[in-house]
């Protein structure tokens, strides 16, 4: 049951986790090592939303990672980092390194008042640093929120004071690129409204000069000397309750504030840990190299736990797939061996559009598994992939999965179950999706689409949403009863395979981020000479969506360009550069019903250059308005 190695097994496996869950996860959790086990694997009602696993258990999820490995794989490598600059270089720290450096990191956390349950805000660039921070946190039992290195210091401010986190830890700055980004400067932008705060930690990074406030903000390096001479043993893990809170994640809504969501100790270790070993068929002694930032959950899953868990040595890219060249991807390849690749369909589709000469000389013969992750690869791309770097025999692992869901939940299994370019194809173990209509009626039988939902509970599942047990409610289980929704639309085909077809609420998936609506249109909006604004997908060669911004401007600027500029700094300074508009059309008005709602749906058809078929506007207060758009994308395309 825990190690899938056949198309049989899948089928055995998938069968008993549906007939008998208890069973099924208990036994796959007898794996790990507790403290003590547990009472009953599993307790759910949909309705409050209340879901517990492996009640009355306790355990630490870095003596999984760590502790236990120390006598057969002490010596091995766990994390391999790759810097940003290939000329600098790099560095390698074995379980038994990792295991001392986040115990001394741990103890420098306690050295410094944090207590189990404090809530710590990581906003750090892709460093070992912040891999062994993550993992201190959790062997003391405080939960870590990882701040992706790109947002701005408003929205920093906004999870800092979501979270009541009184404890920050950052570097100087931050190498990605050609860029160097100033991390200790936006969070010092960040505190000045979040005066609560205690303590910044800072760790040497770029050298940048930076700012210490005296009794607030202490250097890594002094504090891990003043720990390192001890004679005292290191940092003993913390006894954690299976559904004690291991971190908080923001993710965009639908709504413009961020939402934290809330993943707990043990299902989420186990959950991590059984897709990683059966999606990517990972085999001891495997190099696994995962592209993402820690500051997603991908990092959170792929990066740190799953992989340490296993065993794995997993692969840490400071960098961006072009810097200095476009060839670094497969560079990092060659040096390190890599058997794993798991990388986004935006970064494929990126490196596709620099041909196959960057490939050049480079030996990528230890690859025996590709993944994408973040949004549906398209079939142009899945092929590229397939042809050029698994030299077509590589299967590759097409995976669908949330940050609410804490890993994959569909997904082919790498040479174990069939592929198809284009779909993610069949659930894990654990996993039950159906697709409803839009009242929630179940949609039978193969050759279907509806709304994606799942109708019981897997290990890694959200607990909740922090602070808002009812928004958590509201957005997820509320829709349609007694099922999860995803908030993704999806196709069943003849053999039940899956394939997400991409989001049926008003948030949008760029680059395999997901950004709400709502959030960008408030950003826009705080811009002085914005009226009004309403913010859409359309289909991007590249990052798969686009952010289309349609605005109403009465500012005294007249020159569109500038205004557009104006626009896009606005909203890089209140979320981050991440969020910003890739098109700006200036309209005269927005077409709404008679009860004043924007009709999002004929804005999607423009974007999207669908002209003719706008559908049905005669139920608009101004179906005028509809025309003059149109006449305005026109121009722009």
């Amino acid at each position: 049951m825990y190690h899938i190695r056949s198309l049989a097994d899948y089928q055995n496996a998938y069968k008993k986790s549906v007939e008998d869950p208890e069973g099924f996860w208990g036994e796959i959790a007898s794996q790990f090592v507790w403290k003590r086990k547990w009472d009953r694997v599993l307790e759910w009602n949909f309705k409050k939303p209340e879901i517990k696993w492996f009640s009355g258990a306790r355990l630490n999820i870095t003596e999984n990672c760590l502790d236990r490995h120390l006598e057969t794989l002490g010596d091995k490598p766990a994390i391999i980092w790759e810097p940003n600059n290939p000329a600098e270089k790099g560095k390698t720290l074995t379980y038994r390194e990792l295991h001392k450096q986040v115990c001394l990191f741990a103890a420098v956390l306690k050295n410094n008042g944090v207590k189990k349950g404090d809530r710590i805000c990581i906003y750090m660039g892709m460093v070992p640093e912040l891999a062994i921070a993550t993992l201190a946190c959790a062997r003391i039992g405080a939960i870590h929120s990882v701040v992706f290195g790109g947002f701005s210091a408003q929205s920093i401010a906004d999870r800092l004071q979501d979270a009541k986190a009184e404890f920050v830890i950052t570097c100087d700055g931050a190498f990605r690129g050609a860029k160097d980004i100033p991390l200790k400067s936006v969070i010092d932008d960040a505190l000045v409204s979040c005066p609560f705060v205690k303590t910044v930690i800072v760790f040497t990074r770029t050298r940048t000069p930076v700012s210490m406030i005296k009794g607030r903000d202490v250097w890594w390096e002094e504090e891990m000397a003043k720990v390192s001479g001890s004679d005292e043993p290191l940092c003993k893990a913390e006894e954690m309750d299976a559904e004690d809170m291991l971190f908080i994640l923001y993710t965009s809504g639908s709504t413009g504030k961020p939402k934290g969501v809330v993943h707990t100790c043990a299902g989420y270790m186990v959950w991590t840990n059984y897709t990683f070993k059966n999606v990517f068929q990972f085999e001891n002694g495997q190099v696994h190299f995962c592209t993402a930032d820690i500051g997603w959950i991908t990092g959170h899953s792929y990066i740190v736990y799953g992989p340490l868990s296993a065993g794995a040595t997993s692969v840490m890219f400071e960098g961006i797939p072009t810097y200095p060249d476009a060839g670094r991807f497969w560079d990092i390849i060659d040096k390190y061996k890599v058997d794993i690749l798991y990388t986004a369909p935006t970064a494929i589709r990126s490196l596709m559009g620099f041909g196959t000469a960057p490939l050049e000389g480079k030996d990528l013969s230890s690859l025996k598994v590709l993944g994408t992750v973040g949004e549906p690869i398209n079939e142009e791309a899945w092929h590229w992939y397939s042809h050029h770097i698994g030299k077509d025999k590589c299967p590759i692992v097409d995976t669908w999965w949330q940050t609410e869901t804490a890993g994959v939940l569909i997904s082919n299994m790498a040479g174990v179950t069939p592929s198809k370019p284009g779909y993610a194809t069949l659930p894990m173990p654990g996993v039950q999706p159906i697709l409803v209509d839009e009242n929630g009626k179940e949609v039978h039988g193969n050759n279907v689409s509806g709304n994606l939902c799942i109708k019981a509970p897997w290990p890694g599942i959200i607990r909740t949403t922090y602070g808002d047990h009812e928004r958590c409610r509201v957005n997820y289980f509320a829709t349609y009863e007694n099922l999860y929704f995803t908030g993704d639309g999806a196709m069943r085909d003849e053999n039940g395979n899956y394939r997400i077809t991409g989001r049926v609420d008003d948030v949008l998936n760029v680059s395999g981020h997901r950004i709400g609506t709502a959030e960008v249109e408030n950003a826009i909006n705080m811009h002085t000479g914005v009226v009004e604004s309403a913010v859409v997908g359309y289909p991007h060669d590249i990052k798969g969506q686009g952010i289309y911004a349609y605005v109403i401007f009465s500012g005294t600027n007249t020159d569109p360009e500038l205004m557009a500029k104006d626009i896009t700094a606005t909203v890089s300074r209140i979320i981050g550069a991440i969020a910003k508009p890739d098109r700006i059309q200036f309209v005269a008005g927005l077409p709404k019903t008679r009860s004043g709602k924007i009709m999002r749906r004929i804005l999607r058809k423009i974007a999207e250059g669908d002209l003719e078929n706008v559908g049905d506007t005669s139920t608009l207060l101004d179906p005028s308005v509809v025309d003059e758009i149109k006449k305005g994308s026109l121009k722009k395309s």
